[in-house]
């Protein structure tokens, strides 16, 4: 197998809590402390995306809650488009590539004209057709999209779109098991195998979304063939909000950036059948009969 340069993108999701300064520290952190290579941050129109029924309830966890309403929760943590123009600008000034969920057309719409690199599709939007089509036909950067929670028809006819608007080789898919956090049997890391089997040559990369705790099963996706590996990311994991204790705190997404880099330089056949660094050691150490 050919080892792609492993990809980590740090998931800020909402854990910026809403503030735009804590957003710009982690922006920076992820830059310059974690070497991660992306950062990505969510967008939703809650007026698109909720009904209204679902938009006034309370928060199921409320101790989590930022609003009295569920509705009044989302939109408390929401940047509008201008902020994200704002977001985009701080990445690039720090060296780190600015990226952000959609979960809506609206969103996607908003998101696109920025301009980013990639736009991501989470999970539970994988099959959210006008979305998708829209952004196919009118979004020219890579779109990833994750895999949770979705059946393998569905993952057929996703990739279907993809292949039927020539737009195949602009996508990125990631394996993923949605849940916060995941325990370890959950995890499934075959299905990077499975995944690559299939697709592998018709998609652009494989990719790896990891709610687990750790970062050991990070590092075996990408020896597993998963070069985009993305992370939730988070400066305190014990801050307000469902998605922190799930998430790696600056040290957590510098180690496995880190370990990944190390990883790839390891994984060769060797060159020769003794080494430069090995011969020195035989002619002091090897046996040789006398």
């Amino acid at each position: 197998m050919t080892y792609k340069t492993p990809y980590v993108i740090a998931e800020a999701g909402c854990n910026h809590k809403g503030d735009m300064e804590i957003a710009k520290e982690m922006i920076k952190v992820a830059a310059v402390f974690c070497q991660a290579d992306a950062i990505k941050f969510q967008k939703r129109c809650n007026r698109e995306l909720l009904t209204e029924e679902q938009y006034n309830a309370p928060h199921p966890n409320p101790v989590n809650s930022y609003g009295n309403t569920y509705g009044e929760h989302r939109e408390y943590l929401e940047f509008t488009v201008e902020q994200h123009a704002q977001l985009k600008k701080w990445c690039e000034e720090m060296g780190i590539t600015y990226s952000t969920s959609v979960w809506d057309l609206t969103s996607a719409k908003e998101i696109a004209s920025l301009e980013p690199e990639f736009i991501k599709i989470p999970s539970a939007c994988n099959n959210h057709y006008e979305m998708l089509n829209w952004l196919c036909d009118n979004y020219k950067g890579e779109i990833q999209v994750s895999l949770g929670m979705t059946t393998h028809k569905e993952e057929q006819d996703l990739i279907g779109l993809f292949v039927n608007k020539g737009r195949n080789k602009d996508l990125t898919i990631f394996s993923c098991t949605s849940g916060y956090p995941v325990p370890f049997e959950n995890i499934c890391l075959l299905e990077i195998t499975r995944l690559i089997e299939k697709y592998g040559n018709i998609v652009k990369n494989i990719g790896f979304s990891g709610h687990h705790l750790g970062i050991s099963v990070d590092d075996a996706a990408y020896v597993l063939g998963a070069n985009v590996i993305e992370r939730h990311y988070t400066l305190d994991r014990t801050w307000k909000g469902t998605d922190h204790a799930a998430s790696l705190e600056p040290d957590g997404i510098r180690k496995l950036k880190r370990n990944l880099v190390q990883i790839k330089k390891a994984l060769a056949e060797k060159s020769e059948e003794i080494l430069p660094i090995e011969q020195v050691q035989r002619d002091k150490l090897k046996y040789r009969k006398h």
